[in-house]
């Protein structure tokens, strides 16, 4: 059957979920902060279990006791099955969990504005609930990994680095983050997610993402992939340490305990820290209402691909999830081809990564514009008008602006397969082309 062609048509929108890499700088957050504070007190054992080290400066690593001391700069790292609790200056708490190893890298608590906590996870997990810096000087008050920079808003939360050994089909490479209470804000490839209380969000490495062959590259094509996006559900990698019934009491009270040492120290009252909602912390527009789309009468191809087309289109700019997660079908797993270093990879990923990724890609495009140039739309090989069950619509897109105050010009072949279920047509294949 030879396709029918639609008029070139404009509408601003997100093309589904590339974004040509030329257009930003290096992925991975890999800054080596001043280590001005190495040697001063970072923080107490308070509570430990079975061997935990600290490696000093000349590589010597020592077993931590109850009440030691750990120091800017030292590398602590836990056994397989042991964890301690870190108290620090500001009486906020670090709890180290099974197989963890970080640097605390920079910190100051001396009840100023100028009070800073950065700390460098390698691998594993840790619990942090932020004391009286949190409240003085939240900018200054992050985790770096090697794929993100986790920032705070009065918080007690869960970042972990997951290793390529540990990481499946199911859970990649990269930082996560379970925030128990507050908020914070995950920032990797160019992008940044907002993870509010009960939620886990997800940064991949951009060193290890996964393409169709089960091989590894440095893709830097896949801007929206690569974003940090909101998980369904908590990972089951998250387990309660032996300390955590005490940490969940601690953190209730943190907030007023290490403002009471802070005043205590100062005279100086803290300001407190304001509760965040997820609507603030998301910063997400409320989406118009879906407009009533025409019944369509017979199986026309064109018709049919043009109106799903223009749904997903409008639902994008809207912001509008429900409506964009209603035109895929719940199994199905979107691919897309771009460039690396290596020359073509395939990428796949699932509808809720599509849908997260596409959407938080939005809040770092600056003077976006997008045009779909040509839309085609047939029956395929077998299909007739009288059953009209699949339609496969193809359309090239071009789109445009600034990311990161850097100009981009991006051209991609979207190719979707729909299958009419219960009188909606849902995607069922999704593969986008760099082009």
């Amino acid at each position: 059957m030879t396709p029918k062609k639609l008029k070139p048509f404009n509408q601003i929108t997100l093309a589904f979920v590339l974004i040509l890499a030329a257009a930003f700088p290096a992925l991975a957050t890999n800054e080596t902060p001043e280590n001005q504070d190495t040697g001063k007190p970072f923080a107490n054992v308070w509570r430990l279990r079975g061997d935990v080290f600290v490696t000093d400066k000349q590589g010597v690593a020592h077993r931590l006791r109850e009440g030691n001391t750990v120091y800017v700069g030292q590398q602590v790292r836990a056994a397989p099955n042991s964890e301690a609790v870190l108290k620090t200056g500001d009486y906020g708490i670090v709890a180290v969990r099974p197989g963890a190893e970080f640097v605390p890298e920079r910190f100051a608590a001396e009840g100023k504005s100028t009070d800073r906590q950065v700390l460098r996870l390698i691998t594993g997990s840790l619990r942090v609930i932020t004391g009286w810096i949190g409240q003085l000087n939240r900018n200054d008050h992050r985790i770096i990994t090697p794929s993100a920079t986790i920032g705070i808003r009065g918080t007690d939360h869960e970042p972990y680095v997951l290793p390529a050994n540990m990481a499946n089909t199911s859970y990649r490479q990269g930082t996560y983050d379970k925030v128990n209470r507050g908020a914070t804000l995950l920032d990797a490839n160019g992008g940044n997610v907002a993870i509010d209380s009960g939620k886990v969000g997800f940064a991949r490495d951009p060193n290890a993402a996964v393409i169709g062959n089960g091989s590894s590259t440095r893709t830097r094509a896949l801007m929206t992939v690569l974003l940090p996006v909101l998980l369904a559900k908590v990972p089951d990698f998250y387990v309660p340490g032996s300390f955590d019934q005490e940490l969940d009491r601690y953190s209730e009270t943190i907030d007023a305990v290490s403002q009471k040492q802070l005043e205590s120290r100062t005279g100086v009252k803290a300001t407190p820290i304001p509760k965040v909602t997820p609507a603030q912390v998301a910063a997400v527009s409320e989406a118009a209402a879906e407009p009533v789309v025409a019944p369509i009468v017979g199986c026309p191809p064109l018709t049919i691909g043009e109106t799903w087309l223009g749904r997903f289109d409008r639902a994008i700019v809207r912001r509008d999830v429900k409506t964009i997660l209603g035109l895929f079908a719940p199994e199905i797993v979107a691919k897309a081809t771009v460039r690396s270093g290596e020359g073509m990879a395939t990428l796949e990923f699932k509808r809720e990564e599509m849908v997260n990724s596409t959407l938080n890609a939005i809040a770092s495009l600056k003077d976006y514009q997008q045009r779909r140039v040509s839309l085609e739309a047939i029956l395929p090989e077998g299909e007739t008008e009288a059953t009209c069950k699949q339609v496969v619509v193809k359309s090239i897109a071009i789109e445009q602006g600034q990311m990161n105050g850097r100009p981009y010009r991006f051209e991609a072949l979207e190719e979707y397969l729909l299958e009419q279920r219960n009188g909606e047509w849902l995607a069922i294949k999704a593969h986008t082309t760099q082009r």
